[in-house]
């Protein structure tokens, strides 16, 4: 369980530290980014290593209307990532767009997982998100865009990229021993 907490406060500590320590981020240049790559990429393997070896209470299982909700939203929050990315309508419209997609992924397994390893990754990435949020929120000013173009092909991208980006998702949990579908 060590493991799993360090690598959720890895995570949070390299995201957060260009936000609530912005001086000393700038003193460390383009050295930054690599220090941050770093701790980001350890993090995940923590996370990854933690979660597979905790073990705790469990107080909900997966049940097939959770499951269905869960991959719903999945498709949404990958989704939230490809137009964010691909700037299309929607990803042009909301200020946040992949850090709600964390939010939604994060909750998504929730739903279907209530585990304490479960409430602690997934409840402290939420966390995070939302703290993020909060952050970057008081710090800069944001506008909606009146005027939102894009061109049809950017929509359709973003759509296909996201059921591959599913497909391959799905692929790496059923690996890794987490059936997505029951």
């Amino acid at each position: 369980m060590a493991l799993l907490i360090l690598g959720v406060l890895l995570w949070t500590a390299a995201h957060l530290f260009k936000r609530v320590a912005p001086d000393a981020r700038a003193r460390m240049g383009n050295a930054g980014k690599g220090v941050a790559t770093v701790a980001i990429l350890a993090s995940i393997v923590l996370m990854y290593v933690g979660y597979g070896r905790a073990d705790g209470a469990f107080f909900w299982g997966r049940h097939p209307a959770t499951v269905g909700i869960n991959n719903l939203l999945m498709i949404f929050s990958v989704y939230l990532f490809a137009a964010s990315g691909m700037k299309t309508r929607m990803g042009q419209k909301m200020r946040h767009p992949q850090l709600i997609a964390v939010k939604t992924w994060a909750l998504a397994h929730l739903l279907v997982n209530g585990d304490v390893a479960s409430f602690i990754l997934f409840g402290g990435l939420l966390a995070w998100a939302v703290v993020e949020v909060i952050v970057i929120n008081k710090q800069t000013e944001w506008s909606k865009p009146a005027h939102v173009l894009t061109e049809p092909k950017k929509e359709i991208t973003a759509i296909v990229a996201t059921l591959v980006v599913y497909g391959v998702i799905v692929g790496i949990h059923y690996w890794a021993g987490y059936p997505t579908f029951g």
